[in-house]
C-alpha cells in the first residue's frame, strides 16, 4: 500500500508472528515507517531490532517515545487489553493481532478509550483485505450470485498438534473459535454483513491431551487445554441470510475450509480465510439438468495473494493520514469477538441468542490496492 506521507511505527510483541509483520511493514507498505520494537525481555526486543535494522527497547520505553505515532500489538490476546489501554493512554493509534481482547466488556473499554481520545483503534484478521476476499465481494456487489440465500462454514484442525507447539492457545482466549473462527467471522461479516443471533453447541472434546507436536520439548507428555475444540451454530444475519458454522479442533492436521455462499445465480466456494489469496470458484445457476455443473475458477482481481500480514496496519494508517474510517476497525473487530461470545452464552443457555452489538460493512477496497 503506497503512500507520500509515513507513520512512525513501533511494534509490541517479538515472537514468531512478527517476523512476517516486521518484513511486510518495512519493505511492503511504504506509508509505515517502522523505527522500534519492544518485548517483555528485552534481550528479545534488541535481537529482533538487529535483525530489521531498528530500535529494541523495553515496552515502557517504546510508550514513551513522543514520536511514535502507532503502535502494533503481536503478543498474546491475554495481554491485548493493558498494551492497547496503556497506548492509548499514551495517545498513540493502536493496532492489535487478533482478538482485541479476550472478551466483549474489555474490548468496549478499549473502543470507548479510543473514541474519547480521538484515536484509531484496529485490529486482525485483515485476511479479508486480500486479493480472494475483495475479489469475492466485488462479485456480491455486482449481483454474480443473484439474492444471496445461505451460506456454510467449516474447518477442521488438530489441537493436540497445534495447542502443544503453542501454548498461548492454552490461555483464555486461545479456543478454536476465539482464536481460528474470528478469521471466518470477520471474512463472514465482510462479504455479507453483521450478525444478529445464534445458535451454538460447545465442547471440549478432551481438557487433558497428549501433545502431538514433535518439535516440542514437551512431545509425549500431557497437558492441560481448558478451552473450546468444537463449535457448531446456526447463525442468523441482520439480512436474513442464515447459514452454518462449524469448527473442529479433534480432526487432522491440514486446515481443509469448507466456505460457501449461496445465491439464486450461483454458488460461491471460497479460500482459506486465514489466507489472502488462494483459489475460489464459482457454479452459475442453470436450468438443463442434462448437463454436469460446470465449477469455474475466479480469477483475482485485487492485490495481496501472498502473506500480507502487515495490511491492516497500513491500511490504518492510509485512513489516518486521509481522515476516513479504517476497514479492520474497532467497530467490527468488537462485533465479532461478541458474536463468538454470545456463541458461548448461547450454548449454556442452549437457544437462540441475540447479538447486542452492530457493526457496518467495510468498504470494498479499489482494485489498485493504494486505498
Amino acid at each position: 500500500m503506497k503512500g507520500e506521507r509515513q507513520l512512525r511505527t513501533g511494534v509490541i510483541g517479538c515472537g514468531a508472528i512478527s517476523d512476517i509483520y516486521l518484513k511486510n511493514m518495512i519493505g511492503e507498505f511504504d506509508n509505515l515507517e517502522v523505527v522500534a520494537c519492544a518485548a517483555a525481555h528485552v534481550e528479545n526486543a534488541q535481537k529482533k531490532g538487529e535483525q530489521y535494522g531498528i530500535r529494541g527497547c523495553t515496552v515502557e520505553e517504546l510508550l514513551a517515545d513522543e514520536t511514535i505515532d502507532l503502535v502494533v500489538i503481536l503478543t498474546p490476546a491475554p495481554t491485548h487489553y493493558e498494551l492497547a489501554k496503556r497506548a492509548l493512554e499514551a495517545g498513540k493509534h493502536v493496532y492489535t493481532e487478533k482478538t482485541m481482547t479476550i472478551a466483549p466488556d474489555t474490548a468496549a473499554r478499549l473502543v470507548k478509550l479510543a473514541e474519547d481520545k480521538g484515536l484509531y483503534l484496529g485490529s486482525a484478521p485483515d485476511t479479508f483485505l486480500g486479493a480472494s476476499w475483495q475479489t469475492a465481494r466485488k462479485m456480491i456487489d455486482e449481483g454474480r450470485l443473484g439474492e444471496i440465500t445461505s451460506f456454510q462454514i467449516s474447518a477442521n484442525r488438530d489441537l493436540d498438534f497445534l495447542a502443544g507447539l503453542f501454548g498461548f492457545l492454552c490461555m483464555p482466549g486461545g479456543g478454536i473459535c476465539y482464536d481460528y473462527g474470528v478469521y471466518y467471522l470477520t471474512t463472514l461479516v465482510s462479504l455479507l454483513g453483521p450478525v444478529k443471533r445464534v445458535a451454538a453447541s460447545v465442547k471440549n472434546q478432551r481438557t487433558v491431551r497428549v501433545n502431538a507436536a514433535p518439535q516440542s520439548p514437551e512431545y509425549g507428555k500431557e497437558f492441560e487445554y481448558p478451552n473450546e475444540s468444537q463449535v457448531c451454530a446456526v447463525v442468523e444475519l441482520e439480512s436474513g441470510v442464515m447459514g452454518n458454522f462449524a469448527l473442529n479442533g479433534d480432526s487432522v492436521l491440514t486446515d481443509q475450509a469448507m466456505y460457501a455462499i449461496y445465491g439464486t445465480k450461483g454458488i460461491l466456494k471460497l479460500t482459506d480465510p486465514n489466507q489472502f489469496g488462494g483459489k475460489n470458484v464459482f457454479m452459475a445457476n442453470s436450468d438443463d439438468f442434462s448437463k454436469p455443473p460446470v465449477w469455474e475458477e475466479v480469477e483475482n482481481v485485487f492485490p495481496y495473494e501472498e502473506n500480507s500480514r502487515g495490511i491492516g496496519p497500513s491500511e490504518m494508517a492510509d485512513a489516518i493520514l486521509s481522515g476516513r474510517k479504517n476497514r479492520a476497525n474497532k467497530e467490527m473487530a468488537y462485533h465479532v469477538l461478541d458474536v463468538v461470545d454470545t456463541m458461548m452464552r448461547s450454548s449454556e443457555s442452549g437457544q437462540f441468542e441475540e447479538v447486542t452489538s452492530t457493526c457496518e460493512r467495510p468498504e470494498a477496497m479499489p482494485e489498485s490496492g493504494d486505498r
